[in-house]
């Protein structure tokens, strides 16, 4: 079965780029000049997510080095600890929602801290893929095509997000503790 899937992963991107081609050819569409064109708008794209994604990089880097984001934590830890949600996982709770860099480096660091075969190593490795970056997402690509109005967005992202964290905490406290 492995073997299988190595020979499938190996030549799953040369046949769909040779499919493409082919597609190409027989539809007589100038596959070079488009693949260019779309290059082209790619990085007009990539350019005009560039101030949003500077914006919201520096909103989380004041956060975490203003002592914030630690102040808010303790404020929130005796609640924290009655509803069984160790304090060590709040950061990561609070930042994936906003930027998944930012939270990727706080997962980092709590399974440095505590090992991957740990109960908060396995938490924060569940609420990492369980939830997305929700504030990340509609701030770039809602504000890269001029989207205004994104509060329905917003509340489902976030609602979806708060489920994710709450049922992490729950499977992995049943199946690790």
């Amino acid at each position: 079965m492995v073997e299988w899937l190595t020979v499938i992963s190996i030549w799953l991107v040369p046949v769909t780029v040779m499919m493409i081609l082919i597609v190409a050819i027989i539809r007589k569409v100038p596959a070079y000049e488009v693949f260019v064109e779309g290059g082209k708008e790619g990085l007009k794209m990539s350019v005009s997510l560039l101030p949003f994604l500077l914006g919201m990089l520096v909103a989380i880097a004041i956060l975490r080095s203003s002592g914030a984001l630690d102040a808010f934590i303790s404020l929130l830890q005796p609640i924290l600890s009655k509803v069984g949600i160790p304090a060590d996982i709040a950061p990561l709770a609070i930042l994936r929602p906003i930027s998944g860099t930012a939270a990727l480096s706080v997962t980092t660091e709590i399974i440095k801290t505590h090992g991957p075969d740990s109960f908060l190593g396995r938490l924060a490795s569940t609420m990492q893929g369980s939830t997305d970056t929700t504030l990340y997402i509609l701030t770039v690509y809602f504000g890269a095509v001029g989207i205004k109005k994104m509060g329905n967005a917003l509340k489902v992202g976030l609602i979806a997000d708060f489920i994710g964290i709450i049922v992490s905490v729950i499977i992995v406290s049943w199946l690790f503790l």
